[in-house]
């Protein structure tokens, strides 16, 4: 029990002196391998990514997906068939520059890996989707609580009754992210994160969970569970695993994602104009 303690001290004291490294940095860290942890309220200013990577066959299909439903799905950067690249997003290798990826077969999340690099294929396409993650340091900046950050836990995620717009096998539900806020913070953060269209924007719900689908909030399909406190309220953003249900839906033979929380870091600035960044 001592041992895991010191851990979790030591990772939140890493974490917190990462908040003051630059994006590329933080990026060498990563792919190095010195690095593994979520990603949440780092790289203040740059925008912070999801990743699809799926066989070249199913591109076409995928990228629809992402075009006709942007709110879960902003698609900012889309790579060539067979490239591990991404150089409109930065000095980017997809093989090694997030902190964690998921690995699917036909559908199944198999096993986790903190690289691809041998698991990479010719015939692969990469989609990069922005995260709201990429909004957390604006929101801290200003003032903005955000409970359990930098602790290990992942933000609590859950598939609402809000339906996708099918493309080809991928389809769905859409997938919300949760953070509890301040209701003194509400019109705060909302003005705030519209400021992100790259980042899924302002939220989607504010208040009671039924409403958009969501029976217990102390029940996530994804991430961990966090109770709303005395003076908060459950603020819901559109997430990009809206993308990773509609993948494991699809049961592809093979497909690859970041791990919830651990997204790439590009060298983007957060607050752009909205658009695709190709290679």
């Amino acid at each position: 029990m001592l041992q895991e303690a010191m851990a979790r001290q030591t990772t939140s004291l890493f974490y917190d002196n990462l908040r003051l490294v630059d994006a590329d940095k933080l990026r060498m860290l990563v792919r190095t391998g010195a690095y593994e942890g979520h990603t949440g309220g780092l790289a203040r200013g740059k925008l912070q990514a999801n990743v699809v990577i799926v066989p070249s066959r199913f591109a076409g299909d995928f990228h629809q997906f992402c075009v006709r439903n942007p709110k879960p799905c902003p698609l900012v950067g889309v790579s060539r068939a067979g490239s591990p690249l991404l150089p409109a997003l930065g000095d980017i290798d997809i093989r090694t520059d997030a902190p964690q990826y998921n690995i699917y077969y036909f559908g199944e999340m198999i096993r986790q890996k903190t690289d691809i690099i041998d698991l990479w294929r010719d015939d692969f396409a990469a989609f990069a989707l922005g995260s709201s993650l990429t909004v957390e340091a604006a929101l801290i900046e200003k003032g903005v609580k955000l409970r359990s950050r930098g602790r290990g836990n992942a933000l609590p995620k859950f598939r609402t009754k809000i339906m996708t717009c099918d493309a080809g096998p991928f389809g769905g539900e859409m997938v919300v992210s949760m953070r509890p806020i301040r209701l003194s913070d509400v019109d705060k953060v909302r003005a705030l994160t519209a400021r992100f269209p790259r980042a899924h924007g302002s939220p989607i719900h504010v208040g009671e969970p039924s409403i958009i689908g969501i029976a217990d909030l102390m029940a996530p399909d994804w991430g961990d569970a966090v109770e709303i406190m005395e003076g908060e309220v459950p603020v819901f953003w559109a997430s990009s695993l809206t993308a990773q249900d509609a993948l494991a839906r699809a049961e592809l033979a093979v497909s690859i994602t970041v791990s919830p929380g651990h997204m790439l870091i590009t060298d983007v600035d957060a607050q752009a104009d909205a658009g695709v960044f190709k290679v």
